[in-house]
């Protein structure tokens, strides 16, 4: 057996039973791969399972308000992938009449579709030769051919993409596909993995250079930046409290968020104290809720984070209901907290 066969029958033996594996359906499959980005798929299934009977089609989504849709996304992140779901789907409905065009050529040029998603899509739902390339199958193929190019160089992904099409076999490319990512996802695991019952353990280069933990090569960009946030939870006597809307461009975007006062690093009570009355008026009390910082980890950045408790007798005509609060779309980070004050 050649490569591909040896996929396609350890997939016909191992594949999970997943939620978005009942239906070739498009709308079905862009969903899960959308939310499968950056996510585990443990994670991912409820969340699925949760959009696909809010919306159960396409028209449904894109029907939607858009806070509802990142109110029920909380909790997954990068929620610049909930906002370009909801685009698509209002252009699928408007331009495509619900139907999702059929080839990788059309799929990429649809918001938050890249090469990965524009390809399952198309050999998943359309059974089109299209080859797919993410993190799993990324390392399958680094370990058992033996390269050692960067996968998130231009060279490398060329490389690595000319590789996975000529591996493709002519007949079964939907279960080909899902079953080269579910091996990188069960067999092929990212860290020690169990190669003595691998069914490519005789031919793997990796495996008989003795360098499997070493593929595949991934160059690290850039420095983790430290950003320190002071959340200030206003609260005066008739339960209300003060929320803002994040605007501008940014991972957070449309969310809701306590009032926020950003610093170069930890300030003190006294510093809090003076941006509070210069921007908010006189406050009863000021204190500080969390002694040791919630370290809040994102990709590119870690968000050290105080919460204040701001007592204020009058909060004005903005202010919010703390039940109301609750409904609004925000960053786990502030529905964590929400949890854990009882808010």
């Amino acid at each position: 057996m050649n490569f591909s066969q040896k996929i396609l029958r350890w997939y016909q033996e191992n594949k999970r039973d997943l939620p978005w594996r009942t239906t070739i359906n498009a709308y079905n499959i862009w969903l899960s791969e959308i939310m499968l980005q950056q996510t585990r798929v443990s994670q991912g299934i409820p969340y699925y399972e949760k959009f696909i009977k809010h919306y159960p089609t396409v028209f449904d989504m894109a029907k939607a308000d858009e806070e509802e849709i990142l109110k029920l996304w909380q909790g997954l992140g990068y929620y610049s992938r909930a906002r370009n779901m909801h685009a698509t789907a209002k252009y699928i409905v408007q331009h495509y009449n619900g139907k999702f065009p059929s080839t990788y050529k059309e799929l990429i040029k649809l918001k938050g579709i890249g090469d990965y998603t524009a390809s399952a899509i198309a050999s998943i739902s359309f059974g089109q030769k299209e080859a797919v390339l993410d993190g799993n199958v990324f390392r399958v193929l680094a370990r058992y051919f033996g390269i050692t190019l960067p996968i998130n160089e231009t060279e490398g992904k060329k490389y690595f993409k000319e590789l996975a099409i000529s591996l493709l076999p002519k007949t079964d490319l939907r279960d080909y596909n899902q079953g080269i990512m579910e091996f990188g996802a069960i067999q092929c695991a990212p860290r020690n993995p169990d190669c003595s019952i691998c069914p490519l353990k005789d031919s793997c280069k990796a495996l008989q250079d003795n360098n499997v933990s070493q593929l595949p090569v991934k160059i690290k960009k850039g420095k983790i930046k430290n950003r320190y946030f002071n959340y200030l939870v206003f609260l005066d006597q008739k339960n209300n409290t003060l929320m803002e809307q994040r605007t501008g461009k940014g991972i957070w975007q449309n969310l809701y968020q306590f009032p926020l006062l950003e610093s170069n690093n930890k300030i003190t009570l006294d510093e809090v104290e003076e941006y509070v009355l210069d921007r908010f008026g006189e406050t009863e009390k000021i204190h500080l809720y969390n002694s040791e910082a919630v370290v809040h980890k994102l990709s590119h950045q870690h968000l050290i984070t105080h919460f204040w408790i701001v007592e204020k007798t009058n909060l004005g005509d903005t202010a919010v209901f703390i039940e109301k609060a609750r409904q609004f779309p925000v960053p786990v980070l502030i529905a964590q907290f929400m949890e854990r004050f009882k808010f």
